[in-house]
């Protein structure tokens, strides 16, 4: 995954250099008539008040004024299978003139590249607007677990929360029982973030995997402010400055080198963590509308004020560049591919 870590850097340089051009650039007339007076519904595979579910609404919430025409936008909330329902939707039903758009979790992105079971959509033909986050994600355990460490957590078994199968809280603790001899014991089947929250705090589960930071620190400060949990280990394609200054290990030096590919591959979607689509044969004009008025969004003071008072990190990339890392995920080793399916499976 050399390559997938070679994109990465830079990547928010380039960014921020087209959110500059973004800010001048003219769209042509036909796309502002086309959706003044008209909705665009946002549907995700997020629950409501989970991580992704408060992205989708933040972002909604300002997306409108810069897109031509300023279109009215709903929210349409679509959970299940780790967000397979939503992909599934716009993959299969969705209209395909620029008004629906989807936002699903990362998993959903690779499921078809490293599930046994084939879902109903192909995440490399999906056309993408952008994401707006590429942070790091967590595993965590309750502060009356007897796990307080990722050492702990490796002859000590840690009951955590998990969706369905392909969802990333069930892949990754799997990924760590099988790559770092964890003992994370799953309790799958929750619909989603908001599900695995109210189960830790009813002492359900004593642990969460998977889980955004950024996700965290919004949706239960006070899990933080009051050293409610253990923070046990962090993905990213990079170490996170933040988690790494407070004494949290990076998975990949957990697992043998010889390991690395398959987390990569599998930490790769991290990439693209609140990512934003359509389905094809939305006509090109419109994708451009749409991709230019998300970054626009991206670099909005007031999106980004409201973004910060909820603790919502924002670290966009523009639809070309995730379109690129889809395409390069799924043009993958098969040799890795395999390695990476049996590091996944129970």
């Amino acid at each position: 995954m050399r390559a997938v870590k070679g994109m990465f850097r830079g990547m928010q340089a380039q960014s921020l250099a087209a959110l500059a051009l973004l800010m001048t650039g003219a769209t042509p007339s036909i796309s502002q008539d086309f959706y003044e007076g008209k909705r665009i519904t946002i549907v995700t595979g997020g629950t409501a008040g989970a991580g992704l579910d408060a992205y989708v609404r933040l972002i909604g919430r300002h997306y409108s004024r810069n897109i031509p025409g300023q279109p009215a936008i709903i929210v349409q909330n679509m959970p299940g299978a780790g967000s397979y329902t939503t992909a599934e939707f716009i993959e299969t039903q969705a209209a395909r003139d620029g008004t629906v758009l989807g936002s699903v979790f990362p998993g959903a992105i690779m499921a078809p590249l490293l599930d046994a079971q084939k879902p109903r959509f192909d995440p490399t033909k999906f056309v993408y607007l952008g994401t707006a986050e590429t942070g790091p994600r967590l595993c965590v355990s309750w502060h009356a677990s007897k796990v307080k460490t990722f050492a702990d957590m490796l002859s000590s078994k840690l009951i955590v929360a998990a969706s369905q199968s392909g969802g990333s809280s069930r892949d990754y603790a799997l990924m760590v029982n099988s790559l770092a001899k964890g003992q994370m014991q799953l309790v799958s089947g929750y619909k989603g973030g908001a599900d695995m929250f109210l189960a830790v705090e009813r002492g359900e589960v004593e642990g969460l995997c998977a889980f955004d930071w950024s996700t965290i620190k919004a949706a239960r400060p006070d899990w933080l402010r009051d050293k409610k949990l253990n923070l046990l280990v962090q993905f990213g394609v990079v170490p996170d400055k933040e988690l790494t200054s407070l004494g949290v290990p990076d998975f990949k030096t957990q697992v043998p080198a010889a390991d690395h590919p398959v987390a990569d591959l599998v930490v790769a979607q991290q990439i693209f963590s609140r990512m934003f689509f359509v389905p094809n044969a939305v006509p090109a004009e419109r994708v451009k509308v749409l991709r230019d008025a998300f970054m626009k969004t991206m670099a909005d003071p007031v999106f980004r004020s409201e973004a910060e008072k909820q603790q919502m990190n924002v670290d966009p990339l523009d639809g070309e560049r995730v379109q690129q890392i889809v395409a390069q995920i799924y043009a993958s080793s098969p040799e890795v591919v395999a390695r990476a399916k049996k590091a996944l499976a129970p």
